[in-house]
């Protein structure tokens, strides 16, 4: 697909980086100089230095003809304007990023006169899985599949866990809740087991189940499964903002540190029931003064990457059980590891993977049978989502009986509903989807690409 991105920053980086792998063709339009000079020297793309939003510019870089331009910039009112003159020059799909709260709830009453696919808010996606995460707090984290009935969730095995020195092949008898363990990393590497792979203290586990049962399978192993209650926020930007209005209707005791006074003001009135404390949550003291050490979670989620990290390494060395931190730079997170979080949240790339799965959304309907695409293991797996349709090799016979490429597993099987955890009986029909995990950067783009 044809597909202009109007502004260079993090988030419209990391997309002409991800679709331009996808071969689709980018052009990336920003007024800054150095940002599209940057951008023209390390990825092979077309750059544009302008006005996105101007006529003159998206007709220079033919948005007219088009299949998509997604508007990313720091500046609601531009990412808007350029969606409106993309459609008006003929571009049928846009998208918008649109970080005002007021703008977003008047986006669901003015979506189609604006002309929007799409409308994307940073912070509401990141307080979103923030909150998915401290519902079940034993998982790293969490992938939806089969519209929201079957999940893969990451999680550690630690001292004690019934899976430590277990063979995948007798999972069945130790855990009475039907899961696949599609994905394994263990000393940086990654790996896609099959039933003789032991598993062993310190690995980290990609873990197929039915969304059901996931409260269950917590239970069988041993897992911290109660809601975090007491919650700790040290920063009260927009992402808290969102965070305790989801928050408050599961009657969570929450307390936010925020240094500035305004800000404290305008939450304090906001959430008469909130605990506002207007203080710098960076300062140990502080962080000691309001209980750090006997909250359930802790949520480092200022504006401030390096704060951040601070902040969550004081709170694993006083032993909180979870710890969600929010990074804007990605490369943090892979020089951090598990050190600085259980969960690292950035805003911007939970954003781009969103638009991701629209845009091959879009390509679904052009005939590709892909539905989404996830990624594991800090991109060193996928997991993809197939329709299986009735030009989908091997209908009706048992997966025992298909020969798969090597590093392939089939993980999930939605049956007209029904989530099946596969075994060697089960057989894909067309009308199913099928969740497929593989290690990162193979050429699959079609179901029967699995097939040997």
């Amino acid at each position: 697909m044809k597909i202009v991105i109007v502004g260079g920053g993090k988030i419209g980086f990391s997309l002409a980086e991800e679709l331009t792998n996808e071969d689709h063709d980018i052009t990336v339009v920003d007024n800054d100089k150095e940002k599209v000079k940057f951008i023209s020297d390390t990825l092979d793309v077309m750059t544009l230095c302008g006005n996105g939003a101007a006529i003159a510019t998206q007709r220079e870089a033919n948005v007219g003809d088009s299949d998509l331009l997604i508007s990313v910039t720091a500046q609601d009112e531009l990412n808007l304007l350029a969606c409106i003159v993309a459609r008006k020059l003929g571009c049928k799909n846009t998208i918008a990023r649109v970080r005002s709260r007021e703008y977003a709830e008047q986006l669901y009453v003015l979506k189609s006169e604006l002309g929007l696919s799409m409308a994307i808010n940073p912070e509401l996606l990141a307080a979103k899985e923030i909150y998915r995460l401290l519902q079940i707090p034993a998982f790293i984290k969490r992938d939806t599949f089969a519209e929201g009935k079957a999940e893969i969730v990451e999680l550690s095995i630690g001292e004690g866990s019934p899976l430590n020195g277990l063979r995948l092949a007798d999972m069945p008898s130790k855990i009475k809740v039907r899961v696949l363990v599609c994905a394994v990393i263990r000393s940086e590497r990654i790996f896609i087991p099959d039933g003789s792979f032991e598993l062993r203290e310190g690995d980290k586990i990609y873990v197929t189940a039915p969304a059901s049962t996931l409260v269950e399978l917590t239970h069988e192993l041993k897992l911290r499964s109660k809601k975090s209650k007491n919650v700790l926020i040290v920063g009260g930007g927009r992402i808290a903002e969102y965070l305790v209005h989801m928050l408050r209707k599961s009657a969570s005791s929450i307390k936010l540190i925020e240094k500035d006074r305004k800000r404290c003001e305008y939450l304090a009135e906001k959430f008469p029931e909130l605990n506002v404390i207007c203080s710098d949550g960076s300062s140990q003291s502080v962080l000691k003064m309001h209980n750090i050490q006997h909250m359930d979670a802790v949520l480092p989620l200022t504006n401030m990457d390096e704060e951040n990290i601070i902040i969550g390494m004081f709170a694993r060395k006083v032993g909180v059980p979870q710890l969600l931190t929010k990074i804007n730079r990605s490369e943090y997170g892979e020089i951090l590891g598990d050190r600085g979080a259980d969960s690292l949240i950035s805003p911007k790339q939970i954003s781009a993977h969103a638009i991701l799965r629209y845009v091959r959304a879009m390509e679904n309907t052009g005939g590709s049978a892909v539905l989404t695409i996830h990624r594991l293991a800090d991109g060193s797996a996928e997991a993809l989502e197939f329709a299986v349709t009735s030009a989908t090799k091997h209908l009706g016979e048992t997966l025992s009986d298909i020969r798969l490429k090597p590093g392939i597993l089939v993980v999930c099987i939605n049956h007209m509903g029904q989530i099946i955890i596969p075994g060697g009986r089960d057989v894909l029909t067309a009308g199913d989807t099928v969740v497929v995990v593989t290690t990162a950067g193979r050429d699959i783009i079609d179901l029967n690409d699995i097939f040997a």
